[in-house]
């Protein structure tokens, strides 16, 4: 299986040319991919694809050590993992059955035997031996196209272990980040609360002195209620992020997880290698043409059920009242059996296999295609969204920067009594905005970023929990 090619092909060809009036013509597939560009949208990214881990670039030995847990105990990549054995077992049963079938018997018994001669029953014992073997010759291939199609179907399983384990990296990364994000929010939120409090304390002095009146002090009093209800806010989505991740670690979401309330600056993107690049290096997309493979080679063992089936069948059987005259070769029996079947009438059943077969391997054929269209969407969009958001960071920062210079300016005009408490509070709004924002600006962007290696495919820590066989014979 060509897994480097844009443009997969696959033609299955019986090899029978006097047959193909029974059975009809070869199948012929051709799943073809849309035509990959040269290089992205993104001016700057084409070159080679990253190499190695990419989780390194973000620094953080915590989110490493997370997704080294996540990768050994959760259980729906253990799930996986056993779909990919039970792929395998199923490969080798389909293996095995194409090859002789021998089995082996042996009875024993007594036999009552009335003499009217002498008025009396006689017994005896008996012995018996029986082996037979059977087997059926690969004639048109049709046998081979099954096995063929196992080792496929092995690999597309085997493929999908390598997605969900990316998959499941970069769910972990992601949600380890949104914590962060969330713990960075609610710290934003109790900053904000201290702040109102501070300022709900100046104006009860104010109006102690007589500089200002109730309204003032009603009006602080709500802006730190406000406050209070938002770190109430922000610990509910806290907590909520620690039992995401917990439940991605295989861990019982009890909210017991700490983070630092970090978030990490990125470089730009340098690198993204081409869009015909990315279809080497998908798990999905090979997934998705490992079934392409398979089902075709469905098809084609549907059509080729049509044919004449050779079966050839031998047995050797003994059956003696003493067991030493088992062995005898002169008393064991034999006989050897060839028979040719050809279906001729069964109310159009394998005709209908075929054609359904046929229909399934179109379906493969669209799925793969759509595959490798998402495949490209998804880098596009991460690309993009790179170069928005680290617009969008540098814009926040710089509104960041302007709040916190406004809110101090507004609260010594407050303090001074040139201004009123609902352009200090209106201020200390904006700035509470603007340092959101920025969180959740980084966030997105390292969210993106993790999205944008998930969506190349790109390597994590760790050896995959199954390898790659390249046969499914012992």
């Amino acid at each position: 299986m060509n897994k480097h090619a844009a443009i997969l092909g696959l033609l299955v060809l019986s090899g029978c040319a006097s047959a193909r009036g029974i059975a009809g013509d070869p199948v012929e597939l051709f799943a073809v991919a849309p035509d990959a560009p040269a290089t992205w949208s993104a001016a700057g990214v084409s070159g080679d694809l990253p190499r190695g881990d990419w989780i390194k670039q973000f620094n953080d030995p915590v989110m490493e050590e997370l997704i080294a847990e996540t990768l050994r105990a959760n259980p729906s990549l253990r799930a996986q993992y056993f779909v990919v054995e039970a792929t395998r077992a199923q490969a080798r049963a389909t293996y095995g059955r194409s090859l002789p079938n021998a089995s082996i018997g042996g009875s024993a018994g007594v036999t009552s035997t009335y003499a009217p001669s002498v008025d009396d029953r006689f017994t005896d014992p008996t012995y018996g031996l029986r082996a037979d073997a059977s087997w059926t010759p690969d004639l048109w291939g049709r046998i081979g196209a099954g096995i063929e199609a196992a080792e496929a179907q092995l690999a597309a399983s085997e493929a999908d272990l390598a997605a969900a384990r990316l998959s499941l990296a970069a769910q972990t990364a992601i949600a380890w980040t949104d914590l962060n994000e969330a713990l960075a929010q609610e710290r934003v939120a109790v900053q904000t609360y201290e702040a109102r409090q501070r300022i709900l304390e100046l104006t009860e002095r104010r109006v102690a002195r007589g500089l200002t009146d109730a309204l003032d002090v009603r009006t602080a009093r709500s802006a730190v209620a406000t406050a209070e209800a938002a770190i109430a806010a922000r610990r509910l989505a806290s907590g909520n992020a620690v039992r995401r991740l917990e439940i991605l670690l295989g861990r019982y979401p009890a909210n017991e997880i700490d983070a630092p309330a970090s978030l990490p600056d990125l470089a730009p993107i340098s690198s993204g290698g081409t869009p015909a690049m990315l279809l080497a290096r998908r798990p999905d997309v090979a997934a998705s043409e490992a079934r392409v493979v398979a089902a075709g080679l469905r098809a084609e063992q549907a059509r080729l059920a049509l044919l004449p089936s050779l079966s050839v069948s031998a047995s050797v059987s003994a059956n003696e009242t003493d067991l030493s005259d088992l062995f005898d070769p002169t008393r064991i029996a034999a006989n050897a059996i060839a028979s040719l079947a050809q279906p001729v009438f069964n109310g159009g059943a394998l005709r209908a296999d075929r054609d359904a077969a046929i229909a399934n391997a179109e379906v493969a054929i669209a799925n793969y295609a759509a595959s490798v269209l998402t495949a490209w969407r998804e880098v596009e969009d991460s690309l993009a969204a790179d170069l928005l958001l680290a617009q969008q960071v540098d814009a926040q920062s710089r509104a960041l920067s302007e709040a916190v210079e406004a809110e101090e300016i507004a609260t010594r005009q407050y303090t001074s009594g040139l201004i009123t408490i609902f352009n200090l509070i209106d201020a200390q709004t904006r700035r509470l905005n603007a340092e959101s924002n920025l969180i959740a600006a980084r966030s997105a962007r390292i969210s993106n970023r993790i999205a944008f290696h998930l969506a190349l495919g790109g390597g994590i820590p760790g050896e995959p929990v199954s390898q790659n066989s390249d046969t499914i014979t012992p």
